[in-house]
């Protein structure tokens, strides 16, 4: 049973790191002792986006990320596949019917040997609802050693839906807390020209108001587009509010 104070932990977690910590402590109790985390804004029909903008979260070890993630073995992994076509909770009792039924590329199958080979074996996905085409977020909820597939569901026929509710929730706190990928950080002089371009100040105006002069307001946002990899002052400023880089308050 979730109880109240749980609930107001997780939405009042003043950052990511806060909210992870308490996330994954949460699902340990449940059974669920390595957590993998990916959420993009950019997904198109042929590709999840940049990798240099993906959230990506996890308490796995480095060996596992390194591989799974580094390797971009993700990109073949048939519970990804699953999340990006569907919404909700998944056992992973499934990739049996899909090893039986001839659904598993071959690629597919190398992943399935690799995580076998890590010991990740059996657990949940959930694969996260979106009010955008291009954005996608799922979660792979692994069963910590001796645990089976089969003990797996059971739990989850009992708590089930108290997990589910714990991971959207936590979802959703993500999407609003700000998260800077090793690529994406921007410098707090980036961040306040952003704000004023955001606002509807010129050039001239933000130089005015942050004491600098128009060349240096001008320096700050071509760093500012660089550092986020777009190619224009607007997408820069759409692209930092998507990742909470910019209106935000300090915790």
């Amino acid at each position: 049973m979730i109880c109240p104070e749980e609930l107001n932990a997780l939405i009042t977690a003043p950052s990511i790191e806060t909210l992870w910590d308490r996330h994954t402590r949460r699902m340990a109790d449940y059974g669920f002792d390595r957590l993998i985390y990916g959420f993009t804004r950019y997904m198109t029909k042929t590709s999840l986006g940049d990798p240099d903008d993906f959230i990506v979260l996890s308490n796995h070890d480095t060996a596992y990320l390194d591989r799974f993630v580094g390797g971009k073995l993700y990109f073949n992994a048939p519970m990804v596949r699953w999340a990006m076509e569907n919404d909700g909770a998944q056992s992973w009792s499934i990739l049996h019917d899909m090893a039986e039924t001839g659904a598993l590329t071959e690629a597919e199958r190398a992943v399935i040997d690799f995580n076998r080979s890590m010991n990740v074996t059996a657990g949940y996905s959930i694969s996260f609802k979106s009010v955008s085409a291009r954005a996608k977020g799922a979660i792979a909820l692994t069963a910590r050693p001796g645990l089976d597939q089969a003990r797996v569901d059971a739990i989850w026929a009992r708590h089930g839906a108290d997990i589910l509710a714990l991971n959207n929730l936590t979802h959703l706190r993500i999407l609003t807390l700000p998260y800077n990928g090793p690529a994406r950080i921007l410098t707090p002089r980036q961040r306040e020209v952003l704000e004023w371009v955001g606002d509807g100040k010129t050039v001239q105006d933000i130089a005015l108001v942050m004491n600098l002069t128009p060349p240096t307001v001008e320096k700050h946002l071509r760093l500012a587009r660089k550092a986020l990899g777009v190619e224009t002052t607007a997408q820069a400023v759409l692209k930092a509010a998507f990742q909470n880089q910019i209106f935000v308050l300090d915790p």
